[in-house]
């Protein structure tokens, strides 16, 4: 099994005509995701071709693309002003899996479309995120299969994409049920807190490597999460330890302020929660290959 990506789902690719689009939807194609559709209002009626002999076809809207190909996720390719009425339209198709790539979007704008998910049939992963893989299955967003092509056990929720690449690559030899790049901007849609709760759920998935980033509380929140509801072994890293107080550092969100936000505070919240927290992320990576030996996996 998976978590909410697997081989049974079905893509489309907001803004597949453009540059971007173009260039991951053939990488998401390489690594065996049924990309079925893509939406552009102006090429609607039109398809793409790809490498391989496929043809993928355009649509004007979420909703057309839903109905003629029974698409369940959709994947964001759009600049950052047109990214609200993207997914704000993802929203009112109801398409079930929303995962929004793009970067650089006003918070205000995140923080209205995260808002419109309440309630909703949407997931929303993102925004400024790399997506979401589950090897050998499917992969919808950036990134890039080849760093570890074998599914497995280990379940991985990380802040930034370039550390789920290098943990991925780092493990890439025991392999991975799903991991997920959730982005690391003030306002995101699906959270740490979410990715455990379905990696508890999940039978294929043994352990479970969380990676976070300096700034905000989202760590500490997942280790009470953790400490109350989750039982498969955590093991996790905190990137920003020598993060000058003060300093907007990377993604958006990862601003300290005074004592609040810092990886110190963070590793000891997870520490108490039972998780085992690596230096670095080689470091991480063997406290999780120690966790596996253990299981006898």
């Amino acid at each position: 099994m998976a978590i909410f990506l697997n081989s049974d789902s079905k893509v489309i690719v907001q803004g597949m005509t453009g540059s971007e689009g173009m260039k991951h939807t053939q990488r998401m194609l390489n690594s065996g995701t049924q990309v079925v559709g893509g939406t552009n209002p102006k090429k609607a009626g039109q398809s793409v071709e790809f490498d391989g002999g496929v043809s993928i076809p355009v649509f004007g809207t979420v909703a057309e693309a839903m109905a003629e190909t029974g698409a369940n996720v959709s994947v964001i390719f759009v600049p950052a002003k047109f990214t609200k009425s993207a997914v704000v339209e993802s929203i009112e198709a109801e398409m079930p899996l929303v995962v929004c790539i793009t970067e650089g979007i006003a918070v205000k704008d995140t923080a209205e479309f995260y808002t419109l998910t309440k309630g909703t049939k949407t997931r929303l992963i993102g925004p400024n995120c790399p997506g979401i893989i589950s090897p050998e299955k499917s992969n919808a967003g950036i990134i890039p299969s080849d760093i570890a092509p074998k599914a497995g056990r280990i379940g991985l929720v990380s802040k930034s994409g370039t550390l789920t690449y290098q943990m991925m690559y780092e493990l890439r030899d025991l392999g991975f049920s799903t991991a997920i790049g959730i982005g690391g901007d003030p306002v995101i849609g699906t959270t740490h807190i979410d990715c455990l709760e379905a990696f508890q759920d999940d039978p294929d998935t043994d352990a479970i490597v969380m990676i976070g980033e300096i700034g905000g509380d989202a760590e500490e929140r997942a280790a009470a999460y953790i400490e109350k509801n989750v039982t498969k072994p955590v093991v996790g890293y905190v990137a920003g330890f020598t993060a000058p107080e003060g300093k907007t550092m990377g993604h958006a969100g990862a601003i300290v302020s005074g004592s609040s936000g810092t990886a110190a505070a963070k590793k000891e919240a997870l520490e108490a929660a039972g998780v085992k927290v690596g230096k670095t992320p080689t470091e991480t990576a063997e406290l999780m290959r120690a966790v596996m030996e253990n299981l006898g996996k």
